[in-house]
């Protein structure tokens, strides 16, 4: 066992040994009961200049195998969205390549992706700039050959005046789509720019609208990922969904229980916990309900810490868990979004990473929570 002084949220420190236990199998193979999305982080290049003003520059071989990572697992991935910093830090033009990329590494894995349209190479606008960016996205997606995860955009939000102007933005976009996509439902505690989103603050009304939208299009809507940490309004939004369409939970405080009663997952949390969350879908696959539990009840502290508000920081954690675990060998990130928790924050996600069965290779975390530590001025 390995013992190490860490920081304590009452500023205190105090010693903390690390468990050693067997690291969870790579399974390989999808869930059959669920379709599960990994929302993947990206992997900054440590030498590029810029920070934090950009552009992004990304060290791509880390990115990919991250990538292979979760494919091995038997995870989709839910590319270019707000875990991989959309709106963070990466650019347009990074978020292209990172598409080109991705598109053609899973070609070559035989993994399987949804790649995030949204408008970000936009700042603010009118609903019709908002309407053509969305196509640009939607139609660089496509031709690379990837099915579209129609992304939340601020830019609608400040441009739209009311419901109406969704309906008839996302109407159009849906017309315009080759394939049935999954659409994106964050709330502001991910992104407060995201506030009235569907044209209303009122949640119940916003259901409403999307439900519209949903019903005007259906053949083209495989599902939706809502993110609004609420497990009743998922489960009240799910029970209206048309027959055939899928509920995507994205709530990354109560997943399990969501994801138990019938949900599909396009989730954050699972760049973090993939070997936790593939075995539970094969227990859950083999109806070993107990298992399920016994796998994910221990990954959920550590998920409510990593999404703690405020909430969009939470990559922040993601990449820091990868850097643990020798997914990547530095804590940088695109624009500098390092620096967005504190040592006493990571060093409880250290805690909780390790009672969860999530640090792989204890020793090798030990020694990297060290160099955070000795940076940070923890002795």
């Amino acid at each position: 066992m390995t013992t190490l002084t860490l920081p304590r949220a009452d500023g205190t420190v105090e010693p903390y040994t690390v468990e050693l236990r067997e690291p969870l199998p790579v399974l390989g193979a999808e869930p059959r009961s669920r379709v599960c999305y990994a929302a993947a982080h990206v992997v900054a290049d440590p030498l590029a200049g810029g920070d934090p003003t950009g552009p992004a520059q990304l060290d791509w071989e880390a990115t990919l195998a991250f990538r292979r990572h979760l494919w091995a697992h038997g995870l989709r991935i839910a590319e270019a969205m707000d875990t991989a910093q959309r709106g963070m830090g990466l650019d347009w033009a990074a978020t292209q390549e990172l598409i080109r990329r991705s598109v053609a590494e899973a070609k070559a894995e035989g993994g399987q992706l949804a790649c995030g349209a949204g408008t970000d190479q936009l700042v603010g606008g009118t609903l019709d700039e908002v309407r053509a960016a969305y196509e640009e996205q939607l139609a660089f997606i496509e031709g690379e050959g990837a099915p579209v995860i129609l992304m939340a955009s601020r830019a609608l939000c400040a441009a739209a005046s009311g419901p109406d102007d969704y309906r008839e933005v996302y109407g159009q976009l849906l017309q315009q789509a080759s394939s049935p996509v999954i659409l994106h439902w964050l709330g502001d505690m991910f992104d407060p720019l995201l506030r009235g989103y569907w044209g209303t603050p009122d949640l119940s009304e916003a259901a409403d609208v999307v439900l519209d939208i949903i019903a005007a299009n259906v053949d083209k809507v495989d599902g939706i990922k809502i993110s609004l940490l609420d497990a009743d309004k998922e489960i009240a939004l799910r029970e209206r969904l048309p027959e055939g369409v899928r509920m995507y939970t994205g709530d990354d405080f109560n997943y399990p229980d969501l994801i138990r009663s019938g949900s599909h997952a396009l989730l954050g949390i699972f760049d973090a916990i993939a070997p936790a969350a593939a075995a539970a879908m094969q227990a859950l696959d083999e109806g070993d309900l107990e298992r399920y539990d016994e796998l994910l009840a221990p990954t959920v502290p550590l998920s409510r810490h990593i999404f703690a508000a405020p909430t969009q920081y939470y990559k922040t954690g993601v990449v820091f868990l990868a850097y643990l675990n020798g997914h990547q060998e530095h804590f940088r990130m695109v624009g500098g979004l390092e620096s967005g928790r504190s040592v006493r924050h990571l060093a409880e996600l250290f805690v909780l990473a390790d009672q969860a069965g999530l640090l792989r290779e204890p020793d090798l975390a030990t020694a990297r929570m060290r160099l955070v530590l000795d940076l940070a001025g923890v002795c």
